[in-house]
């Protein structure tokens, strides 16, 4: 069998990632796999698969549900883990709003998106998580790109970019003082088109909604929303037409623009990625609140 040059990268890539999971069972004693039921997240899913083989995960998923989630993503989410026997553990935004410990946003650009920060922190207290893994990319957006692959929060669920430990020789070092977690993202150096290679050559099912279908949409600054639920706000004078679109990335749908798109199966989405010059989070409208809100949400907590 002839290899070309991208399935051998993507192969390094997931022999580096099962090599980072299985560290990370072996020097923390209750590690989660944060769960979005994005692409990314579903890839570490099936990294975790055959970094474990032929035992089941050996840790919970969390979710941190915003309420705001695409129906196709949560159906997805249910299906996945029923399939799997692994467990799924859901805390809500909705919870601490109601217990007035967060206050939702209100007016056109509102999202529940930063909200998920307190509910993440409250469900790590809550389960004494020490190792968070998620799905993060260093090519996603700059603060991303500031990660290590174990990075540590103190007790306060903190990032400080400026104290960091150098990971030499692929070296990890998995050791915190008490109180304190570490964030541990397995694909830190895979690129989008390195996840889509993957889902392509491993055959994994993803949502519906990465793939193009139509949709009813409403165009705004520039970017193509969904008008399908009332949770997306929409002015009076915002048309809704019938396009053809998919989804990039799979966040709050009240952050989360579509793209225009043709791409029905893998490998036309594949092709698209490789030819198109701009980032996936150009679709996230919580990324544009300002220079460095990516940065400042992850100091606080955030993923």
């Amino acid at each position: 069998m002839i290899m070309n040059t991208e399935t051998i990268q993507v192969g390094a890539l997931e022999s580096e990632a099962i090599y980072i999971l299985r560290e990370v069972v072996a020097q923390f004693e209750k590690p989660v796999l944060l769960f979005s039921g994005g692409k990314d997240s579903i890839t570490l899913v099936r990294l975790a698969q055959k970094a474990f083989y032929p035992a089941k995960i050996p840790f919970p998923l969390l979710h941190i549900d915003t309420g705001h989630n695409f129906p196709e993503t949560i159906e997805f989410r249910d299906r996945l883990v029923k399939e799997l026997g692994v467990e799924l553990i859901v805390r809500q935004v909705q919870d601490n709003i109601d217990a007035g410990k967060v206050k939702e946003e209100t007016g056109k650009y509102a999202s529940r998106n930063m909200l998920q920060t307190e509910t993440l922190l409250d469900a790590i207290e809550e389960f004494g998580f020490d190792a968070c893994i998620g799905g993060a990319r260093r090519d996603e957006e700059k603060a991303r790109a500031k990660e290590r692959i174990f990075s540590v929060r103190d007790d306060f669920g903190q990032w400080d970019e400026k104290n960091q430990r150098p990971e030499l020789f692929d070296m990890l070092n998995g050791r915190i003082d008490l109180g304190q977690n570490v964030r541990v993202f397995p694909i830190s150096n895979w690129t989008e088109l390195d996840v889509w290679s993957y889902i392509q050559q491993e055959q994994i099912e993803i949502p519906s909604i990465y793939f193009a279908h139509k949709r009813a949409t409403f165009i705004r600054d520039g970017l193509i929303w969904s008008a399908n639920d009332e949770v997306v706000y929409r002015e009076d004078e915002e048309e809704v037409q019938e396009r053809m679109v998919r989804f990039r990335t799979v966040g709050d749908m009240s952050c989360t623009a579509a793209v225009l798109s043709d791409a029905i199966d893998i490998d036309t989405v594949v092709d698209e990625i490789r030819e198109s010059t701009i980032s996936e989070r150009g679709a996230r409208i919580d990324d544009k609140r300002s220079e460095a809100a990516m940065e400042k949400r992850k100091q606080q907590g955030y993923f």
